[in-house]
């Protein structure tokens, strides 16, 4: 049984809250970002240290970006299984080690083939100047295919490394607990299975996904993710160790015992949201059909667009008062502008508190 519209309930408890969400764009929505390097091919997020971004590519590159020229230098990958850069697949998620200052590591997210199979798996690679050698092997046969194959990893404040992965098309997949499809996995940051992962002896942190690929932590640790849904009701989740979010059984409003539903969907909307990010009380998020940055207020459920150039977006990241995102029109489903793709630049001073 459907549960009311999110809107509808909302306005039931209006008369006894002053939280209720509000689907209303900023009286000045930004228009105009700064534009910091152009001529991209798809890429998939943003990383960033000491004034350098390192912005992965899905056809299988890693370009290395000055901020303050935008001068690009691609990188050498020395990888022991190639890219394979397949619909949604290829070089998808990278962070850097927590120590890259000195250790000059980062993690990586690819697909890749075996026995005829598209598969996924994360590696920790390390610089020799402007080359990135593979390591070691952190955790490979995550299911992948030609859609859903998740791929956004982050560092939690835990200092545990956390990925998206995709149903791989497969959907009944999420709701099977001994695969790595359909689920937010966490791992130690040499590959092992934490001792106080939720499900003894797997890296499985929370299940019953569909094709999550935004991961982001507030102040107090709490995780959120983003998540594409089978026709328009994407979602926000609230992220809880153990926790089953319901697909395919569930989306949207709909309810089942012990499955959890998400704190906002777009209800008949389709934003396609990807990566982002958090920064005061508000969730920063990338949208590809919904070719927007849109941020949500956690507190007060409101939801504003932030930066509307008629581009399917990819990712967010915030440091210090500056908002990035890119742009990814070159994916095949969008119209590419001249000079895309783009990394662009915000001032959060830009945006109405």
């Amino acid at each position: 049984m459907k549960k009311l519209s999110l809107f509808l309930v909302l306005s039931i408890i209006a008369g006894c809250s002053e939280k209720q969400p509000l689907d209303e764009p900023v009286k000045e929505t930004v228009s105009n970002p700064t534009i910091i390097a152009t001529n991209l091919t798809i890429p998939w997020m943003i990383t960033k240290t000491d004034g350098t971004f390192l912005i992965p590519e899905r056809v299988g590159r890693l370009s290395e970006i000055e901020e303050a020229t935008g001068k690009v230098t691609p990188q050498q990958l020395n990888l022991q299984k190639e890219i394979v850069h397949q619909g949604e697949g290829g070089f998808l998620g990278f962070t850097l080690a927590l120590d890259y200052e000195n250790s000059n590591q980062a993690f990586l997210y690819h697909t890749y083939l075996e026995n005829g199979g598209i598969l996924n798996r994360v590696i920790l690679v390390e610089r020799n100047d402007s080359t990135w050698e593979e390591k070691s092997v952190l955790l490979e046969g995550i299911p992948g295919g030609r859609i859903h194959n998740g791929g956004r990893i982050k560092i939690g404040p835990d200092q545990k490394l956390y990925v998206t992965a995709g149903d791989a098309g497969v959907p009944e997949n999420s709701q099977n607990k001994t695969s790595l499809a359909g689920k937010i996995l966490r791992m130690n940051l040499d590959g092992s299975i934490p001792n106080d992962n939720p499900f003894p002896n797997s890296y499985v942190y929370s299940y019953g996904h569909r094709n999550p690929q935004g991961l982001a932590w507030d102040e107090k640790g709490t995780l959120y993710s983003t998540e594409h849904g089978q026709s328009a009701h994407d979602e926000i989740n609230l992220i809880e160790p153990g926790k089953n979010y319901g697909w395919p059984v569930i989306e949207g409003d709909e309810t089942e015992a012990g499955m959890i539903t998400p704190i906002y969907h777009t209800g008949e909307e389709t934003w396609a949201p990807s990566g982002i990010d958090y920064a005061n009380g508000k969730l920063y998020i990338a949208t590809l059909r919904g070719t927007k940055v849109r941020s949500y207020d956690v507190e007060s459920g409101r939801i504003d667009t932030i930066l509307d150039i008629s581009s399917r977006m990819r990712d967010v990241y915030i440091e210090d008062s500056t908002l990035y995102t890119i742009t990814n029109n070159t994916d095949g489903r969008g119209n590419p502008k001249e000079d895309d793709d783009k990394l662009l630049s915000i001032p959060l001073s830009a945006i109405r508190k």
